[in-house]
C-alpha cells in the first residue's frame, strides 16, 4: 500500500495539468472568446511540425518569432484560405491580428489572432470551416475550443472542445444559446477554488495562520522555548481563533480585489508579489516569536489586502471585461471562500488531534521555519526579478526518481 501511495503521489505531481502541456503536436487550434458587447474574437495555433509539413520549411521545435517571420504572410494567407466562419447572420469575415509564440516543451506553437466581423450581436450558432493540414497529412486533427463564453461557463479553459476536425470532417456547426447567468457564476467559483487550490503561496499563507489555533503562548513564556505552548482543551476556542483570523483575511482580500477590479486602486504586480511572499514568513515567524501579541487578526487583515490584490491579477488573467463584471467577482469571491474553507477543513481537524501530542510544539516551530526559508527565498526571487529554478529543479528531480522506478517513461 505504501509503495502504491508513493507511485500515485510521484504521478500526481508529474501528471499535474498545466497549460503548457494541454498541447500536443499533430495538432493545430482554434481559440474562441466570446464577449456579450464586443463579439467574437480568437487565435490559430500551430506548431513547427505542422508548418514545416505544408510549407517545406525547417523551423525547430524551439522556434521564435524572429524565426518565423519570414513565412508569417505566407501562413496566414494560407490559415485564411482554409478557414471560414458563417452563421444565420451572413458569413464572418477573419480580420488577422498580431502574432505571438506559445512556449511549449513538446514544441512551440505560433499564435495568430484576430477578431471575426459583425458579431457585435451573437448569432445562435456558429458554422466553421477548418481545413488546414490534412491535404498534407491525414493523421492530423484540428479542435476549437471555446475558451470565454461567460454566459457559458467558461472562463479561460484550454480544455473545452466544442468542435473537433479531420480529413473528411472539416466542417461543423456548434451552438452559442446554451447559456445562462447562473453557468457564468458558477464557472467564477471553479475559478476561486483552483486559484487558492493551485496557489501555493495563498495556501502556505493560511497554515501559517492556523497552525498556532489549537495551542495558546504561555502568559510567561519568553525566547523560543519549545515549552511555550500549551494546548487549547476545548474545539470553541480553537474554532473561534480561526473564525476570527480568516474572516479579517477575508475582509481585506475583497476589499482590494473589487478595489483592483474595478481599477480604482492598482499597485505593480512585482511589488504584490513580493509582499505576499513575505507575508508567509510573518506570519511564521509570528508563531515563534509573537509581533501582535493577542492580535494575529493584524497580519490576517493587513497582508489581506495584498493577497486581494493577487487575486485580482487573476481576473485580469482571465480575460474579463465589463460582462457581468459584479457578478464574476462575487462568484470568484465565493469561490476563494470555498477553497479556503476546504483546505482549513482538510488540516484543522489533524491539528487539532495533534495538540496534546508532544510532538505538536515542534510540528509549530519547524514547520514555521520552513515557512520562513520559503518566504525568503520567493522574496529574493519576486524583489530582483530572478529564476533560480529550484522548484523546476525538484519536479525534474522527482521525475527522474519515477523514472528509475517505472512510474515514468
Amino acid at each position: 500500500m505504501k509503495k502504491l501511495l508513493s507511485a500515485l503521489f510521484l504521478l500526481g505531481i508529474l501528471l499535474f495539468p498545466n497549460i503548457a502541456d494541454a498541447h500536443l503536436v499533430n495538432q493545430s487550434y482554434i481559440f474562441l472568446r466570446v464577449y456579450e458587447k464586443s463579439g467574437i474574437e480568437g487565435r490559430f495555433e500551430i506548431n513547427a511540425r505542422e508548418i514545416n509539413t505544408v510549407f517545406g520549411t525547417n523551423l525547430g521545435q524551439d522556434f521564435v518569432l524572429k524565426d518565423i517571420e519570414p513565412y508569417l504572410d505566407e501562413i496566414k494567407a494560407y490559415l485564411l484560405r482554409n478557414t471560414s466562419f458563417e452563421s444565420p447572420l451572413g458569413k464572418h469575415n477573419i480580420l488577422l491580428e498580431k502574432e505571438d509564440i506559445q512556449f511549449v516543451d513538446l514544441g512551440n506553437f505560433l499564435k495568430v489572432y484576430f477578431v471575426l466581423e459583425n458579431t457585435n450581436d451573437i448569432p445562435d450558432e456558429l458554422t466553421v470551416n477548418y481545413n488546414v493540414v490534412f491535404e498534407k497529412d491525414d493523421t492530423h486533427r484540428g479542435f476549437l475550443i471555446t475558451e470565454y463564453n461567460w454566459k457559458a461557463g467558461v472562463i479561460n479553459e484550454e480544455a473545452n472542445i466544442s468542435l473537433d476536425f479531420a480529413p473528411g470532417r472539416t466542417v461543423d456547426t456548434m451552438s452559442l444559446t446554451d447559456v445562462s447567468v447562473w453557468k457564468g457564476f458558477v464557472a467564477m467559483v471553479r475559478q476561486g477554488m483552483w486559484h487558492i487550490w493551485i496557489g501555493l503561496d495563498h495556501i502556505l499563507f493560511l497554515v501559517a495562520l492556523i497552525l498556532p489555533a489549537v495551542v495558546r503562548r504561555k502568559s510567561d513564556a519568553t525566547g523560543y522555548n519549545l515549552a511555550n505552548w500549551e494546548p487549547v482543551l476545548e474545539f470553541k476556542p480553537a474554532f473561534f481563533y480561526i473564525l476570527r483570523v480568516i474572516t479579517f483575511f477575508t475582509i481585506a482580500h475583497t476589499i482590494t480585489l473589487t478595489l483592483a477590479s474595478l481599477e480604482l486602486v492598482n499597485l505593480p504586480s512585482r511589488l504584490v508579489e513580493s509582499i505576499i511572499a513575505f507575508s508567509i514568513g510573518l506570519a511564521a515567524f509570528h508563531n515563534i516569536r509573537p509581533i501582535f501579541k493577542g492580535r494575529d487578526w493584524v497580519i490576517a487583515f493587513v497582508f489581506g489586502l495584498f493577497h486581494g490584490f493577487g487575486f485580482a491579477s487573476v481576473l485580469g488573467d482571465l480575460g474579463l471585461t465589463n460582462d457581468f463584471l459584479t457578478i464574476s467577482l462575487l462568484g470568484f469571491n465565493v469561490g476563494v471562500e470555498l477553497g479556503q474553507v476546504a483546505i482549513i477543513a482538510a488540516i484543522f481537524p489533524i491539528l487539532f488531534l495533534l495538540r496534546k501530542t508532544k510532538i505538536y510544539n515542534k510540528i509549530l516551530v519547524y514547520t514555521s521555519l520552513v515557512l520562513i526559508i520559503i518566504s525568503l527565498y520567493w522574496c529574493i526571487e519576486r524583489i530582483f526579478d530572478l529564476e533560480f529554478g529550484v522548484f523546476y529543479a525538484v519536479k525534474m528531480q522527482i521525475r527522474e526518481w519515477a523514472v528509475q522506478l517505472g512510474l515514468w517513461s
